[in-house]
C-alpha cells in the first residue's frame, strides 16, 4: 500500500483519473492554466515541490507549461506511446503521480512541461513560510 494512500482517497474524481490512471483534463478548462501569481506549485498527492511560476508561461495549449522543474530531481521522464504517439511523460518521482508530458517546442529552445492543473497544488508567494516551504522564499528575491 502507497505511503500517500490517505492523499490519494481525498483526490477529487479528475484528480485521481490524472494523477492514478494517467488521464488528461480538458485544455484551457483547468483550475491553473491562467495561475500566474508568484509561488509554488507542488505533486496533489505527495506535496513534492515540482514548479515554480517563474517557470510558467503561456504555451497556449491549454494547459499550464513551465520551461523547467524547480529540481530535476523530483521529476521522472517515461517514453510513452499511447494514442499513436511517442512522447514523454513526466511523473513525480516520490509519488508517481501521472503530471503531463515535456515538449522540446518551449520559448528561446527551452523545454515545454505541459502539465495538467489537477495533478497540481498551488501555493502562493505569501504563503509559504506559513505552508513549510518557506526555504522556496529565495526564488522570488530580485
Amino acid at each position: 500500500m502507497s505511503k500517500y494512500a490517505d492523499n490519494i482517497k481525498k483526490l477529487s474524481p479528475i484528480q485521481y483519473r490524472v494523477t492514478q490512471e494517467n488521464g488528461t483534463e480538458k485544455p484551457f478548462n483547468n483550475l491553473y492554466h491562467d495561475e500566474f501569481r508568484d509561488g509554488i506549485y507542488v505533486d496533489i498527492v505527495s506535496k513534492e515541490v515540482l514548479f515554480s511560476s517563474l517557470e510558467k508561461f503561456d504555451a497556449h495549449c491549454g494547459w499550464p507549461s513551465f520551461t523547467k522543474p524547480i529540481t530535476q530531481a523530483n521529476i521522472i521522464e517515461k517514453r510513452d506511446v499511447s494514442h499513436y504517439m511517442v512522447r514523454t511523460e513526466v511523473r513525480s518521482k516520490e509519488a508517481d503521480s501521472h503530471l503531463g508530458h515535456v515538449f522540446n517546442d518551449g520559448p528561446n529552445g527551452q523545454l515545454r512541461y505541459c502539465i495538467n492543473s489537477a495533478s497540481l497544488e498551488f501555493i502562493p508567494k505569501n504563503e509559504l513560510v506559513e505552508r513549510g516551504y518557506g526555504e522556496y522564499l529565495t526564488l522570488f528575491e530580485k
